[in-house]
């Protein structure tokens, strides 16, 4: 049998639940959640990234 060595599921939930902490935090700060995220991805290096790298597929 293979080994699982992660589980996505959780990983999934952990990173919601942290970016839900830092919302809660600041929250002040943005008219939205949806706002939150993306302010958060417009700095995210490695979301800037990827835009970056394809950008003509993605949908503006």
């Amino acid at each position: 049998m293979k080994m699982k060595f992660f589980d996505c599921v959780e990983m999934k939930r952990q990173a919601q639940a942290k970016l839900m902490r830092e919302y809660e935090s600041r929250k002040e700060e943005f008219e939205s959640y949806v706002d939150f995220l993306n302010s958060t991805a417009r700095t995210d290096p490695l979301v800037v990234a990827f835009r970056k790298k394809h950008s003509e597929s993605l949908i503006h």
